[in-house]
């Protein structure tokens, strides 16, 4: 007999890890632990605990987070504080690194925001919306991204959570440093994501309460 629930609708953020298949398993077991450190902490950041959230999924080199739609935790909190607390906290993690391991060791990645429907069965989540988080995350444009920045973290949200939160400026976030850039299938349909560039310079409208 299958157990399944659903639909049930999170917000989703996952991470992945660069170059990880390039590590051996001993520097994977110290990068899979800071991950899993630095991560807690932006979410604590964030105000996101484990109330809010399903069981963190492991997915070897990264992670999947499923947030519920809760008052307490609006989406735009995935978006400010939680990434640029990760952020600051990959640059000190990787500034604290000697020279000499710094190739090795340091923490790089690519991070994804979407939202949407999704099952769970007794193996786990699963569905579209998750698919295309994925999707989005491993795509070739926000690898090379990653790859050309000196930059320890690159974001691309889904167009979900573009027009929802970003377009609105909620919590200050600026539209101007999202510029789409992805194109993926998932289940025949075309989703579009942004990635999000540094800024040079802040936000031109004050910050709006989410």
């Amino acid at each position: 007999m299958i157990n399944l629930r659903g639909p049930l609708h999170r917000s989703i953020l996952a991470l992945d890890l660069e170059s990880s298949s390039a590590r051996t398993n001993l520097i994977k077991v110290e990068l899979r632990h800071q991950l899993y450190h630095l991560l807690r902490e932006a979410m604590k950041a964030a105000g996101i605990d484990q109330r809010h959230c399903e069981p963190i999924a492991d997915r070897g080199d990264g992670v999947l987070v499923l947030v519920h739609p809760v008052d307490e935790v609006p989406r735009s909190r995935l978006l400010m504080p939680l990434i640029p607390v990760l952020t600051r906290l990959l640059t000190e993690y990787n500034a604290a690194l000697p020279p000499a391991e710094r190739a090795e060791r340091q923490l790089r990645m690519r991070a994804v925001v979407h939202a949407g429907d999704l099952l769970c069965d007794d193996h786990g989540p699963f569905g579209a919306e998750i698919d295309a988080a994925i999707r989005l995350l491993d795509s070739q444009v926000v690898r090379e991204v990653l790859r050309e920045t000196t930059a320890p973290l690159v974001l691309v949200v889904s167009q979900q959570i573009y027009e929802a939160i970003i377009f609105h400026r909620y919590d200050g976030i600026c539209p101007e440093t999202y510029k789409r850039a992805v194109e993926v299938r998932v289940c025949g349909l075309t989703r579009y994501g942004w990635i999000h560039q540094p800024p040079s310079e802040s936000c031109s409208q004050p910050p709006t309460a989410a």
